[in-house]
């Protein structure tokens, strides 16, 4: 199997991991991001770049930042 055919069902595939937060802080904020997901670098001292640090090392945050985002724009 190839690589396109591997991705051809992923919602995410061609998104970069900043693409997808940016949109997300752009609808909801970073106070209602911390409300939705319960993840503490959305709530003390947000920054875009802060967040892309931690949701890259911690695996179980950035698969409810990205289940977030395909429940929202991927509808």
């Amino acid at each position: 199997m190839s690589e396109e055919e591997k991705n051809k069902n992923n919602p995410l595939h061609g998104i970069k991991l900043q693409e997808i937060l940016e949109s997300l802080v752009e609808k909801y904020g970073f106070k209602e991001l911390s409300n939705r997901i319960d993840i503490r670098c959305f709530l003390i001292n947000p920054t875009i770049s802060s967040c892309l640090k931690f949701l890259r090392k911690t695996p179980w945050a950035r698969t409810r930042v990205e289940e977030l985002y395909i429940r929202t724009f991927k509808k």
